[in-house]
C-alpha cells in the first residue's frame, strides 16, 4: 500500500504498511482499485458523451458516492469496498456496451479492465495506486486534484441527498478523473487544480443552499454540553438528512438525541431547534470517540466519515451503527432510504430504550450559529467595531482537528491572541478552543462558529461582503489572516476554494501535505504565499502585522 492523503500520514511521507488512521493494506488497495475504476468510468462516459451517448449524471452520481467512501475514516470494511468495485465495474460495462462501436481512439487501462473476481482485485490494486505515476511532480498534481475532488464529491453528495445537483459539478468530477489518465502539461494540470477550487466554491454554495432551504438559516444558539436523565442516541458525522429523520422517528419515544463532532452545528438550524428531545452536544472531536462513545452508554449512529477503529477494550462496539458511505467490519448498517422514503432507525431507537442515560462528562453551554446570514445581519455592528478599532483583526481558524499533540498550537493561538481579535471558525478545528472563555467585543463573541467544514463557504461570503463594505479592491486588503488546521480531503477542497478566491498568505498545519512535491509547493508559495505554521507567539505577531 501507499497512502498519503491525510495529514496524519507516516513521517509526513506516506503509509506503506498500514494506515495511521487504522486502515489495513488490503483496504487501502481496494480503495485504490475503486478510484482506478472511477477513472475508467470517466473516460468512457466522456467519450460516449462526445459520440452522442450522455450518461454523465448517472456516472457522476456514482463517482461522487464512491469517492466519498474513500475519504479518511469513512470505510474500513473490505467487503463493502469489494461491493463498490463490483458496482463500478458493472457501471463501466454498461457504459461500454452502450457506446460500443461509436468511439475511436485508444482507451486507458482503467477503462478496459473489468473483473468480478475478488482474488484478481488485490493483484490489480497493487499496480494501480498512487505510485503508478512515476514522476513525482506529475503524481503530486494528479493526487492534489484527486484528493480535492474527494472533498468536492462529499459536498456534492450531501447536496444531492437534499435534492440539489448541478451539471457543472458532475461534469468537472468526470473531467478531473479523466485528466489523470492522460499526459498533460504542467500548466494544464495546475489549471485543473485551480479549477477544482472554483468548483469547490460552487459545490459548497450549492450545499449551503440545500441546507438552508431545507432547515432554515443557522441562528445564534447556546448549545447544552451536559446531559439529561433519559436514554439517548448519539449522532456523529455530517449528514443533516439523517439527523432530520432520526429526530422525527425519536419524537415522543422517551429517547433523547445528542450530537457529536461535526454534527454539532445541527443545533443551530431552526428546523432542528424545535425538537425538545434534541438535548445538545456530547463530547468533542472525532478522535476522542473511543472515550466518549464508551461513556455515552447509548447507541451511536455514524452518518459519514469520522469513524475510527474500535479498541478491543471498548464495549460500545455492539451499539454503534453505520449508514451511507460509512463502513466498518462487524457493525450493523442502516440501509439507504428508498426513493421518497426515509431510513429506518427503529432498531437503534429500540436499543436506546434499554440503555442507561449518558454519563455526564462536562456541563455548561457553547455558542454557535454564525453562518453568513447571521453574521451579515450583524454587519453594521461588526463594521462599526472595526472602524472604531475595537476589532483589530479577524483570524480564520477553520478546518480539521486531529490527535497529534502539536495541534495544541491552535489552542495556544486562541488563548494568546490579543483581546481585540475575532476568531472565525468552521469544521471540527473549533474543538481546540470553542470551550475557552475568550469573552466578547461589544457583545460580539470572540469565537464565531459558522458550522461544519463545508460552512467554510460562509467565511468566504463574510470576507467578500466585508471587502465590499470597506470598498476594497482585493480580499487580501482586509484585516483577516488565515491559520488553517487540516486533516482530510474535505479540508483540501476548502483550501483550493480559498486559492480560487485569491486568498494569499494562508498558514497551514500542523504539517504541509505530503502529497505536495517540493516543485508544486514552490508554485503555491510563489503564487499564493502558502506557509507552514510556526510557533504560536511568532505567528500571532506576524498575523497582527498582516503577514
Amino acid at each position: 500500500m501507499f497512502c498519503f492523503q491525510c495529514q496524519e500520514t507516516a513521517k509526513n511521507k506516506g503509509c506503506t504498511i498500514s494506515g495511521m488512521c487504522g486502515k489495513k493494506e488490503e483496504t487501502a488497495n481496494l480503495q485504490d482499485l475503486l478510484i482506478f475504476n472511477l477513472k475508467g468510468i470517466a473516460v468512457l462516459t466522456l467519450k460516449g458523451k462526445a459520440a452522442g451517448v450522455d450518461m454523465t449524471t448517472e456516472a457522476a452520481r456514482f463517482a461522487s458516492k464512491a469517492l466519498f467512501t474513500t475519504i479518511t475514516n469513512a470505510n474500513f470494511d473490505d467487503a463493502s469496498l469489494v461491493d463498490w468495485v463490483n458496482q463500478a465495474v458493472a457501471l463501466k460495462k454498461n457504459i461500454a456496451d452502450k457506446i460500443k462501436g461509436k468511439i475511436t481512439g485508444a482507451l486507458h487501462d482503467s477503462a478496459t479492465w473489468m473483473s468480478t473476481n475478488v482474488d484478481e482485485f488485490q493483484d490489480k490494486a497493487k499496480t494501480v495506486g498512487v505510485l503508478a505515476t512515476k514522476n513525482e511532480d506529475v503524481r503530486s498534481l494528479r493526487e492534489l486534484l484527486i484528493i480535492g475532488l474527494k472533498g468536492i464529491a462529499a459536498y456534492a453528495e450531501h447536496a444531492a441527498i437534499l435534492g440539489k445537483e448541478k451539471d457543472e459539478i458532475y461534469t468537472f468530477i468526470l473531467e478531473a478523473l479523466d485528466s489523470t489518465t492522460r499526459d498533460l502539461s504542467v500548466d494544464e494540470m495546475v489549471g485543473l487544480v485551480l479549477k477544482a477550487g472554483e468548483i469547490s466554491v460552487v459545490t459548497m454554495a450549492l450545499l449551503d443552499e440545500a441546507n438552508t432551504s431545507t432547515y432554515g438559516n443557522p441562528e445564534i444558539s447556546e448549545v447544552n454540553i451536559g446531559v439529561g436523565d433519559r436514554p439517548g442516541i448519539l449522532i456523529s458525522g455530517h449528514d443533516l438528512k439523517d439527523m432530520d429523520e432520526l429526530l422525527k422517528q425519536t419524537q415522543g419515544t422517551g429517547v433523547d438525541v445528542y450530537t457529536h463532532g461535526e454534527m454539532l452545528p445541527a443545533n443551530y438550524y431552526p428546523e432542528f431547534k424545535k425538537y425538545d428531545h434534541l438535548k445538545g452536544n456530547y463530547g468533542s472531536s472525532w478522535w476522542k470517540q473511543n472515550e466518549e462513545f464508551e461513556s455515552f452508554n447509548g447507541p451511536i449512529l455514524m452518518t459519514t466519515n469520522c469513524i475510527i477503529p474500535i479498541k478491543k477494550s471498548n464495549t460500545y462496539g455492539d451499539r454503534i451503527f453505520t449508514t451511507g458511505v460509512v463502513g466498518y467490519p462487524g457493525l450493523e448498517k442502516v440501509a439507504d432510504r428508498k426513493p421518497g422514503g426515509a431510513k429506518d432507525f427503529s432498531k437503534i431507537i429500540a436499543l436506546a430504550k434499554t440503555c442507561p442515560a449518558p454519563r455526564e462528562i462536562e456541563t455548561g453551554t457553547i455558542v454557535g450559529g454564525f453562518a453568513h446570514n447571521q453574521v451579515l445581519a450583524l454587519a453594521d455592528k461588526v463594521v462599526a467595531a472595526v472602524k472604531s478599532g475595537a476589532i483589530k483583526r479577524f483570524i480564520v481558524m477553520a478546518g480539521c482537528d486531529g490527535r497529534q499533540k502539536d495541534r495544541a498550537y491552535f489552542t495556544e493561538v486562541a488563548e494568546k491572541l490579543p483581546k481585540d481579535t475575532i476568531i472565525l471558525t468552521a469544521g471540527c478545528a473549533k474543538y481546540r478552543y470553542n470551550k475557552l472563555n475568550l469573552g466578547d467585543i461589544g457583545g460580539i463573541p470572540r469565537v464565531l462558529d459558522a458550522g461544519q467544514c463545508n460552512d467554510s463557504y460562509s467565511l468566504a461570503v463574510i470576507a467578500l461582503k466585508l471587502k465590499e463594505v470597506f470598498g476594497l479592491d482585493d480580499i487580501n486588503e482586509l484585516p483577516i489572516s488565515y491559520d488553517i488546521g487540516w486533516y482530510e480531503q474535505k479540508a483540501v477542497a476548502v483550501l483550493l476554494a480559498l486559492l480560487h478566491l485569491n486568498v494569499k498568505g494562508i498558514r497551514l498545519g500542523p504539517t504541509l501535505p505530503a502529497f505536495i512535491s517540493p516543485a508544486v509547493l514552490k508554485v503555491l508559495v510563489e503564487n499564493f504565499n502558502i506557509k507552514p505554521i510556526g510557533d504560536a507567539e511568532g505567528d500571532i505577531a506576524a498575523m497582527m502585522q498582516g503577514n
